[in-house]
């Protein structure tokens, strides 16, 4: 069966999928706990994808993708991976990257500090050397950036994939998954100004086993007016089952501005575009809010009550299930949101309080295609 975990890092992102054929990819990696704090309940995340990774007797990740370069999605990724591009970043226990996955906005952007730096080094050094790296965008949005650096654009064209294309090289005959990308749109990189949560990788990812299929949406930082678009160009296309989901990892830690422009006074109420995006949710379907413990209050910052107010609505209509990492399975004691994928469905593993095994929730059952 395949796994897909969600680890508890406030308002911070990192998900590990497990295929059944043994590869693993990493969708964003952010190491915010607070070592000198004993009340910082975030995981430790360095010492629990090492952990992972030693368990497996591996040194690589298959895959590893940033949707976009702010601290949330990207903090302390040079402290744990293996990077080409300085021997700084090569002692031999960090983890490898056999493909990384990055937004052209990682490439064009100006002015990076920080961890935010050091992936547009990796990222160009690999670019620039075609070796292990996708690029999300149209080819012809980054002319100016190879025309700068002396590079022929029609020599890489084969290391970009743009919204609406399969990424290639994984597919249900080898893999048992289809990845289909939604964003980020080529056109979103031509304003000399980028907006990263605009230009973020947004995906689903399908997983079949036994040849039945099991649908996740993985959202970055992604706003209202960048789902609209989304939607109207997915559904133009007659491609709806492509915003199918069972499981949804919801944009922005759970911010009313992924739903509507207005907060709402009690539920924030969806534009009408992204509320048909959530009814495409089949029964007993998961949604997860990568975030905080969501209080019931108003606050400036996400998390927002308002709109984790629509999602638990969205999840009770379907039967369903919705998550807060912070808060499973108890708030004062958070752990990793680890589901199974098989031909049932999806499982959440729930612990029992200090037993070693695993009780496992209801598994949905499945339709094939």
């Amino acid at each position: 069966m395949h796994k897909v975990t969600f680890y508890p890092l406030g308002n911070a992102d990192c998900s590990l999928i497990e295929l059944d054929n043994g590869k693993n990819f990493l969708f964003d990696y952010s190491h915010c706990r607070d070592e000198s704090d004993d009340n910082d309940l975030r995981i430790d995340l360095k010492n629990s994808i090492l952990e992972k990774m030693e368990d497996k007797e591996k040194d690589f990740f298959d895959v590893v993708t940033f949707t976009h370069a702010d601290d949330d999605h990207i903090k302390g990724f040079s402290d744990i991976f293996y990077l080409e591009h300085s021997s700084k970043y090569q002692d031999e226990d960090r983890l490898k990257i056999n493909e990384l996955w990055v937004p052209a906005s990682v490439i064009i952007e100006k002015d990076l500090e920080n961890d935010a730096e050091i992936l547009q080094k990796e990222a160009r050094y690999r670019l620039k050397n075609k070796s292990n790296i996708k690029i999300f965008s149209r080819p012809s949005m980054l002319k100016d950036w190879f025309k700068n650096n002396g590079l022929d654009i029609n020599e890489y064209k084969e290391l970009m994939i743009d919204a609406g294309q399969i990424v290639p090289n994984f597919n249900y005959t080898d893999d048992s998954i289809e990845i289909f990308v939604h964003s980020p749109f080529a056109k979103r990189e031509e304003d000399e100004l980028i907006d990263r949560n605009l230009c973020s990788i947004v995906v689903q990812i399908t997983f079949m086993s036994s040849k039945e299929y099991t649908r996740v949406i993985l959202s970055a930082d992604t706003p209202h007016e960048n789902w609209k678009e989304i939607v109207e160009i997915t559904r133009g296309k007659d491609r709806e089952e492509k915003l199918s989901w069972d499981i949804f990892k919801i944009p922005h830690h759970c911010s009313y501005k992924s739903l509507s422009d207005e907060k709402g006074d009690k539920k924030t109420e969806p534009i009408e575009e992204v509320q048909w995006l959530f009814n495409q949710g089949q029964e007993k379907c998961t949604i997860i809010s990568t975030s905080k413990v969501i209080e019931d209050e108003d606050s400036d910052q996400p998390p927002h009550y308002q709109a984790k107010n629509f999602y638990k609505e969205i999840a009770t209509d379907k039967d369903g299930e919705f998550i807060v990492t912070m808060e499973h399975p108890k708030p004062s004691k958070p752990e990793p949101l680890e589901i199974e994928i098989d031909e049932t469905g999806t499982t959440i593993l729930k612990r029992n309080l200090g037993a070693v095994g695993v009780l496992t929730s209801r598994p949905a059952p499945r339709a094939g295609d």
